[in-house]
């Protein structure tokens, strides 16, 4: 995959975000990192480029540099590095990626960023998912997982004297991965890729920013289906921290995977895709179950259009049609149904009551009727799912394949619509048992004598 093209979304503040978008997946990703990020040469760094790449092959991912990292701007001041800010961040980034809604993917100090927007801007977030995340950054009484102050007094100094060396991340790598700090190449592209991301003082500044996070209190306000991971034996950031986030946030689900490597993109990286994967496809799942709802189609469409384009010849029959869809709309107008679709010279609408759609079927066989056209319609009632302005499922199947078998200025409907219509005034013929293209069982269909 060609390394993806850097743009730059503009802040609240007036900074620039330095992001990419990559791959054409079913859902939007946004990968939060640490502040060690360059969206530009990250592609080449061993281990993060295959996952990004594989992320890219599941989703459509946003990926992007936290200000004062990377291609990002740095900001005037230490304190504009405000958690707060880079939270306005993420949603200023979805808006230049055109993401409306998206799963988090947040690990380490980006879960806590990925926490906060999930917190902030729930409509904004389809899930959520935290990979050695942690909720608070120093170590206390009632939090003591959090580092230590002598541990972050260590870390400052370790930065101050060799950010950015082989001998640095040979050191580090020993807490992420001890794989990597055995393999002299990837020491020596991570260093490089350390230098490419923030300066010894921007990550000092970082770190003495983030020693101040403590998101506790946000988590039991999290109302996004969560994913929380960690590896048992990761000597990074300790596993009770995971199990403490998954506790706070309502409903959230933790997986405790094997291994001793921090970062999800180093060991078993298959396993940690594997779980985003089944989870995010969970929640879709779930999503079309919600976006279930009772709704009743009608299909029309005009009978023998064929013949009668010969006959009046192209532009005459435009004319004609554009006739028919205005008298169309306007009954649909009238009798408060939606259009969902024109295709041709028919139409497909919903309705929330079926008498409604079928008094509109028959207002429209007869209004059409004026301009010298036939039209053929359907009624059925049933279970459609909605997705975005789209409305599919097997009700709008069996509703488009009534409306096909209807004849000529004839309304059809299911049996559904004349046993939920009784009382209303219809007055229905038997129309015999059909089968419908594509439908298991035969259906009883009725002709509406009387609207």
């Amino acid at each position: 995959m060609d390394v993806p093209e850097t743009r730059y979304a503009k802040t609240v503040d007036g900074l620039h975000i330095a992001y990419q978008v990559a791959g054409s997946g079913p859902f939007d990703l946004v990968y939060m990192t640490s502040f060690i990020s360059n969206v530009e040469c990250v592609w080449d760094v061993p281990d993060q480029g295959d996952f990004l790449r594989r992320l890219a092959g599941l989703s459509r991912l946003v990926a992007f540099d936290r200000r004062g990292a990377g291609l990002s701007d740095w900001p005037p001041t230490t304190e504009s590095l405000a958690l707060e800010l880079s939270v306005a961040d993420v949603g200023a980034v979805m808006d230049a990626a055109g993401s409306q809604r998206a799963v988090l993917f947040g690990w380490e100090e980006g879960g806590t960023l990925a926490a906060l927007f999930a917190a902030s801007y729930p409509e904004r977030v389809a899930a959520l998912v935290l990979f050695a995340a942690w909720a608070k950054y120093s170590a206390s009484p009632d939090y003591p997982w959090g580092w230590t102050e002598e541990q972050s007094d260590e870390w400052s100094e370790w930065i101050e004297r060799a950010w950015g060396t082989e001998e640095f991340w040979r050191s580090n790598m020993d807490y992420v991965s001890q794989h990597v700090a055995r393999d002299l190449e990837r020491v020596r592209a991570w260093a490089r890729y350390a230098r490419l991301s923030v300066s010894p003082g921007a990550a000092h500044a970082i770190e003495r920013m983030s020693t101040a996070i403590d998101i506790r209190a946000v988590l039991p306000t999290i109302r996004v289906p969560a994913l929380v991971m960690h590896r048992v034996g990761d000597p990074y950031e300790r596993f009770e921290q995971a199990r403490y986030i998954a506790e706070r946030i309502p409903g959230a689900r933790l997986v405790e995977l094997p291994g001793d490597e921090h970062a999800p993109f180093m060991g078993d990286t298959a396993a940690v895709l594997d779980e985003v994967q089944r989870f995010v496809s969970s929640i879709q799942a779930e999503e079309a179950e919600f976006d279930r709802v009772l709704a009743t189609v009608l299909f029309t469409d005009i009978v023998d259009s064929t013949r009668r384009i010969a006959a009046l010849g192209d532009r005459a029959w435009r004319e004609l049609v554009e006739r028919h869809h205005a008298t169309v709309r306007a009954l649909l107008a009238r009798y408060r149904g939606t259009e969902v679709d024109t295709a041709g010279d028919g139409f497909f609408a919903t309705f929330d009551g079926p008498a409604r759609a079928v008094r509109c079927a028959r207002a429209i066989v007869e209004a059409v009727a004026a301009l010298g056209l036939e039209v053929r319609t359907g009624v059925h009632t049933g279970e459609v799912e909605t997705i975005g302005d789209k409305v599919g499922g097997i009700a709008v199947s069996i509703g488009a394949r009534v409306g096909a078998l209807a004849g000529p200025s004839e309304t059809l409907v299911s049996s559904t619509v004349k046993d939920l219509t009784a009382g209303s005034g219809l007055v229905f013929e038997d129309g015999g048992e059909h089968d419908l293209k594509g439908i298991a069982e035969r259906w009883r269909l009725y002709r509406v004598v009387t609207a």
